[in-house]
């Protein structure tokens, strides 16, 4: 009987000792699978060839005469913009930097879905790029009020958000003291979410289109600074 018993608790105890080991197993997964990306990157931005991060497969091809290999705060803002493998949904006010266009680009051409949201004043000047991505087939929508869209921020495959004080211009990237915050807290990513589709719900051109047949028409002029 004795015996039985002595059996019976070695047998609980190895299961048990079996559990814990598979518990300890899923925690550290969790841990690891479930840590917070919060990366803050300063501007102006060390001038190096970027060339690599859209070719990594000939890191040496290029013969400009910037400085490469090296790590700077725009590089790690393409990387985090190229990251995208399903959706990039962008809200900015400005936008003529060729790199930052051509990330989006490249994006579109893998099939990620992309929907851009800008100001209808400075979508219209020279330099823009957002005559480049629409003619590339991406949508592209601007606001229909009379106030600056003045958002900068972008949303990568709906769980990283990439936001700060930063327009997608050459100055800002080179001249601008500016910051970026890039994170997947999902406390700071879903009211970016909600507000990018309420945005986009809103100045929808059909919406807008059927709106004005309905009242007299009217015009609103703004500065750019």
């Amino acid at each position: 009987m004795s015996m039985m018993w002595t059996v019976k608790v070695v047998s609980l105890g190895v299961v048990g000792l079996s559990l814990s080991v598979e518990l300890l197993s899923w925690l550290l997964r969790r841990l690891r699978t479930g840590r917070t990306l919060n990366e803050v990157l300063f501007f102006p931005s060390e001038m190096a060839c970027v060339e690599h991060i859209f070719t990594p497969s000939s890191p040496h091809s290029c013969l400009c005469p910037l400085p490469h290999g090296v790590e700077t705060s725009f590089s790690r803002f393409l990387r985090r913009i190229l990251s995208a493998t399903s959706s990039l949904d962008l809200c900015v006010f400005a936008f003529s930097n060729m790199d930052l266009s051509r990330a989006v680009l490249a994006l579109h051409s893998r099939g990620v879905t992309i929907r851009v949201l800008t100001d209808k004043d400075y979508a219209a000047i020279t330099g823009s790029q957002i005559g480049v991505l629409r003619k590339a087939g991406i949508c592209a929508r601007c606001d229909v009020g009379s106030v600056y869209m003045h958002h900068k921020f972008a949303l990568v495959d709906g769980r990283l958000l990439i936001t700060g004080s930063l327009n997608w211009t050459l100055t800002a990237v080179q001249s601008n003291v500016e910051n970026v915050i890039v994170t997947d807290e999902p406390d700071l990513v879903q009211p970016f979410i909600k507000e990018f589709h309420r945005l986009w719900v809103h100045n929808d051109p059909a919406r807008y289109l059927h709106s004005s047949d309905q009242k007299p028409a009217h015009s609103t002029t703004r500065t750019l600074h």
